[in-house]
């Protein structure tokens, strides 16, 4: 069964006895087929439910009260938490815009991103979403992509990592943001075509060696430059240890799986007790990596809810990403966890609360990251 959960009310700072509503089971995204209204019933009304124990079998880091010495030459990355080659310590990554349209599938090298964020690009279309790949090692890409144009929230969430935003082209509302000395290094268009016998705008790929050529010719940096945020991205557990939500908070829930109110591509997470990783799932089937035939898998899960604005008549939008107090779930180890977050300037970093108001701490690992739109929050499913 699918329970679906909704609207909470929940402060900047959350109190412990903040409520969480749940909405009915069997709901499918506004607009779609068989759309209902739902209904909620009190936190206090599932907490039997929600807090029963799963049996789950995954490999974990080994839990040691040793702290784990990094390897000489290593460093831990500011994206994953897990140990990296220091060679590329300072190397910004990049924020790639890959097109999400079932045309453009089957996508090459997005199992080498690091953090892979899905939203919605256009409010036509079905709410047709867009991946973005930020990959900090780049120097590793054989083919990534293929690569479409961006929108001006991806480059508000790109800023955040100091990245360098790859893209092709995008409507004149983004200019205003790449007029900005922060927003100003980003490579359009100057990517490599690949005969796939499509259309012309599902053959762009980012090749090895077309990053150090673009960014040779247009100067850009591919070191942090002086709006880098330092330190790590997220508020990671000590590498070699494990968060564990249901024995660290008493309000948490079963997440075995998620699905998304995306009805475009109908995506969602499933998952692996196995490996302990949530595999990624759209129109209908697993997604694969078609570079190395690998599932997309993340350790982490983060669903925000997030209002836009549309910007015209075509469709554009811009999420309001700036902002505190707003509503959030956290998955890992098939456990969600509610949670508010904050972004508050255009570079800042957009961090994650519990209910006490400290910084959620979370897994070390890869991170995939959904902005859910506000008038589709309550549609979320939870298997």
């Amino acid at each position: 069964m699918f329970r679906t959960y909704g609207k909470r009310a929940i402060a900047t700072i959350l109190s412990a006895a903040m409520l969480v509503t749940l909405a009915a089971c069997g709901s499918t995204p506004e607009g779609g087929d068989d759309s209902e209204s739902s209904s909620g019933v009190s936190f206090e009304q599932i907490t039997d439910t929600a807090t029963e124990e799963t049996s789950v079998e995954e490999e974990a880091p080994v839990d040691t009260d040793e702290p784990y010495v990094l390897p000489e030459g290593m460093y831990f990355s500011e994206l994953t938490g897990e140990p990296i080659s220091e060679d590329i310590k300072d190397q910004r990554p990049i924020a790639a815009m890959v097109d999400n349209e079932i045309t453009a599938l089957p996508h090459f090298d997005t199992t080498k991103a690091d953090v892979v964020y899905e939203l919605m690009n256009s409010t036509k279309n079905d709410r047709i979403t867009r991946l973005m790949c930020v990959v900090k090692d780049w120097g590793s890409i054989d083919q990534l992509g293929s690569i479409r144009s961006t929108r001006p929230t991806n480059i508000l969430l790109a800023s955040e990592w100091n990245a360098i935003l790859c893209h092709d082209g995008g409507p004149y509302h983004n200019d205003a943001y790449f007029a900005k000395d922060w927003a100003k290094d980003h490579i359009s268009g100057y990517f490599s075509r690949v005969d796939n016998g499509k259309s012309r705008e599902f053959t762009e790929y980012i090749l090895n060696g077309d990053l150090e050529s673009d960014i040779e010719r247009f100067g850009i940096s591919a070191t942090y430059n002086q709006y880098a945020n330092e330190g790590s991205h997220f508020n990671f557990v000590e590498y070699g240890k494990e968060i564990k939500l249901d024995e660290k908070y008493d309000r948490s829930y079963t997440a075995n799986g998620v699905i998304l109110p995306f009805t475009h591509n109908s995506s969602k997470l499933v998952y692996n007790a196995e490996t302990g990783l949530y595999e990624y799932y759209e129109y209908g089937d697993q997604y694969f990596d078609a570079a190395n035939e690998q599932p997309l898998t993340f350790k982490n899960v983060i669903l925000q809810k997030c209002s836009f604005a549309q910007l015209d008549e075509n469709g554009y939008l811009i999420y309001n990403c700036i902002g505190s107090g707003e509503y959030a779930w956290y998955l890992t180890n098939g456990v969600a966890k509610d949670c508010t977050w904050a972004k508050t300037s255009e570079t800042g970093v957009t961090k994650f609360y519990d209910e006490t108001g400290e910084e959620l701490q979370i897994n070390t690992g890869k991170t995939y990251i959904a902005l859910v739109p506000d008038d589709t929050w309550d549609k979320v499913i939870f298997e």
